[in-house]
């Protein structure tokens, strides 16, 4: 079986290509990898380590038009002969695989978070996280969305080969005024550990508690939708079913009483944790652990106590 992952390179390669390109090894032994922009060959070799066979780079194509990215992506895809194609879930994927889906005239499987069973079927996140699905489609061709953090990246030392590629993805129809690159070392659709928090923490003057947690456990930080719209994070922080989506190892999560358009957002979470002073919040009937506390106490001694235990060797 030929499988076809798109990836974005622009910004360099991240943990959602890594998985896309495991996922679609999974799929299939014949993998390539199409992408654009200038991302460097030896960059993008690494691919290989995780079942890429052949990268294809179109160098003319440096953006995120989703009607180029379509034909780009479908050109690939015939050329390839590809029965697959793989994205990861992301704000691309969501303007992307339906136009590709119309195109190619192919079944499309949208939030996946495991690979297909032997009969074809794949099980998607549904109603926001709360419930799962089973899906499967019988076309020819079929279009698969990962959502990220639904497997682990699982690297095999391979090598790979980075060709440049014609993709007739034509002209852009739109026109970027201006492009604005949220600020952090951790992107949050990438973060296995996630620390946030809302409005119980009173003001943005408190918000080094989070931060200090935060950096002693290598997690980015996050924040509840009132606490972006007033102006103490940015947005790009705001996580929630108005904002970003995440699926972190671990959401930790302080003075937020887990409104259901936030937990939307953050119920995919492998572990969630809750600190909150009201033992009646909503919070805590999704949380995994909860401690009913206050913030400006817990947190500190929670940072302390992760950092002893990071100097102790483990």
């Amino acid at each position: 079986m030929s499988v076809l992952v798109y990836i974005n390179s622009n910004n360099g390669l991240h943990k959602s290509a890594f998985e896309a390109v495991t996922y679609g090894k999974k799929l299939g032994a014949d993998v390539t990898v199409i992408t654009s922009g200038n991302a460097d060959a030896a960059t993008l070799a690494t691919l290989g380590n995780y079942g890429a066979t052949k990268v294809l780079v179109d160098r003319a194509l440096n953006g995120d038009d989703a009607q180029q990215l379509t034909r780009l992506i479908a050109t690939a895809a015939t050329a390839s002969g590809a029965t697959s194609i793989v994205f990861s879930h992301d704000i691309i994927a969501k303007a992307v695989a339906p136009r590709l889906s119309v195109r190619l005239k192919a079944g499309l499987i949208s939030g996946a978070i495991a690979v297909p069973s032997a009969d074809g079927t794949v099980n998607v996140n549904v109603f926001s996280g709360k419930a799962f699905g089973a899906v499967k489609v019988n076309s020819a061709v079929k279009i698969i969305s990962l959502l990220p953090n639904s497997i682990q990246p699982e690297a095999n030392g391979a090598a790979c080969t980075v060709e440049d590629f014609a993709g007739n993805a034509g002209d852009s129809k739109i026109t970027i005024v201006s492009t604005k690159k949220p600020e952090g070392e951790i992107p949050l659709p990438e973060a296995e550990l996630v620390v946030s928090a809302g409005r119980g923490l009173k003001g943005p003057e408190n918000w080094g508690m989070v931060e200090d947690l935060a950096s002693a456990l290598g997690a980015a930080t996050a924040c509840s939708r009132p606490v972006a719209d007033i102006g103490w994070r940015p947005h790009h922080e705001h996580v929630g079913q108005t904002g970003v989506a995440i699926r972190p190892n671990l959401y930790i999560a302080a003075g937020i009483s887990g409104a259901i358009q936030h937990l939307a957002g953050v119920n995919g979470s492998k572990v969630i944790v809750v600190i909150n002073t009201d033992a009646e919040a909503p919070f805590f009937k999704a949380a995994d652990y909860g401690v009913v506390g206050d913030a400006f106490e817990v947190l500190p001694r929670l940072t302390e106590a992760v950092k002893k235990f990071r100097s102790s060797g483990h």
